[in-house]
């Protein structure tokens, strides 16, 4: 067994897994074992909606294995991001015994998760630029921390934290702890390279994946976890039987092909290039304090007054995050780059508000 997994909870690894009607199918042509309709569904009668779906789809599973460049075994579909921290958080934390590290500001689902479990959450704050502690948080490590949350880019800062600096925190931890690089934004960050290089080296390393954001499929929630074949093996036992629906999984596969990735990279460039043309203009305006380096398909920025900035766009018909109470960033808020015409409609708006205090926000 493969060292780290001794950290995960005693009741996950001796838990017998589901075996899903699904995966006894084999190549049956008549199935009869699920409780499924024998017809497709009225509306949909070419379907195969009347069927469950395969729980990890082998063509989509090659395909991202492909452009993740890892193997099929190292690589599990499901939910979105969230449910892979949901995933690691159950196997790993015991309720009121064991614990997460996170370096806030950052994305507040591992928190969530954590509590959800019962888990404690022990915060290490990033340092001045949003940079990862690595010494204060290897200080907190203790036999409680299960698992080490890195987001990079970090989301709500825009960040990159080196890879040096993961694997460093790998190599401390190597049996004690999972060090998990949260790569949601990734596809954003030019010439970066991923944490899923680390992996031959390293077992404690897991890499979550997204197609909700470059490949544009946030509706569809289609995520992936990149990790050790045994890690992955022990998170399917506690995986829903069916975790992606047939028209999510068919839309994965449509955004996949060569053409549309192609497609994908061409609009990053134009993200990119608005990203810069919104950061500069903004910097500009009499609203704004900060606009903080970003290599995400976001922006963070300190305002003079945050909250007022917030409504005023929200009566154009602007919604933004709101950030302020996330630690260190008073004031902040986030924006997403959007298209063209809907970045200008951003900063047309900020030129309009020129009758903001100019007194800062504490």
């Amino acid at each position: 067994m493969l060292p780290i997994l001794a950290r995960a909870r005693p009741d996950i690894l001796a838990l017998q897994p589901y075996s899903s009607a699904r995966m006894e199918a084999r190549h049956a042509s008549i199935m009869l074992n699920a409780n499924e309709a024998p017809w497709a569904p009225v509306g949909n009668p070419d379907s195969a909606l009347n069927r469950y779906p395969d729980p990890q789809p082998p063509a989509l599973r090659a395909r991202l294995a492909e452009i993740y460049g890892v193997a099929s075994a190292q690589l599990l579909i499901g939910r979105g991001s969230d449910e892979a921290i949901d995933l690691l958080v159950r196997a790993f934390c015991r309720e009121g015994c064991d614990a997460i590290a996170i370096t806030p500001p950052t994305y507040g689902m591992y928190t969530v998760a954590a509590h959800t479990q019962g888990a404690t959450v022990i915060e290490i704050p990033l340092l001045e630029g949003f940079h990862p502690d690595a010494d204060a948080l290897l200080a907190r490590i203790d036999d409680c921390v299960k698992l080490i949350f890195i987001c990079t880019p970090n989301n709500p800062t825009g960040t990159l934290v080196p890879l040096a600096t993961l694997e460093r925190l790998a190599v401390a931890v190597r049996e004690r702890a999972l060090v998990v690089v949260d790569e949601a934004y990734f596809e954003f960050a030019r010439d970066a390279e991923s944490a899923t290089t680390l992996l031959a080296a390293h077992a404690n390393i897991v890499v979550l994946r997204t197609l909700s954001k470059a490949f544009a499929l946030a509706g569809a929630r289609v995520g992936s976890l990149i990790a050790h074949a045994q890690i992955v093996a022990l998170l399917r036992r506690v995986q829903a039987p069916y975790p992606l629906p047939i028209p999510c999984i068919d839309a994965a596969l449509a955004a996949l092909t060569e053409t549309a990735v192609t497609t994908m990279r061409a609009r990053i460039d134009i993200v990119l290039d608005e990203r810069e043309r919104l950061a500069r203009t903004m910097m500009k305006s009499a609203q704004v304090l900060t606009v903080y380096p970003s290599v995400t398909n976001f922006l963070c920025a300190r305002f003079v007054d945050a909250e007022k900035i917030y409504g005023q766009l929200l009566a154009r018909g602007i919604v933004v995050r709101d950030v302020s109470h996330y630690m260190k960033l008073a004031g902040c808020l986030r924006i997403t780059i959007g298209t063209p015409a809907e970045n200008d409609a951003v900063l047309a708006a900020l030129d309009d508000l020129s009758t903001v205090s100019p007194q800062p926000s504490l």
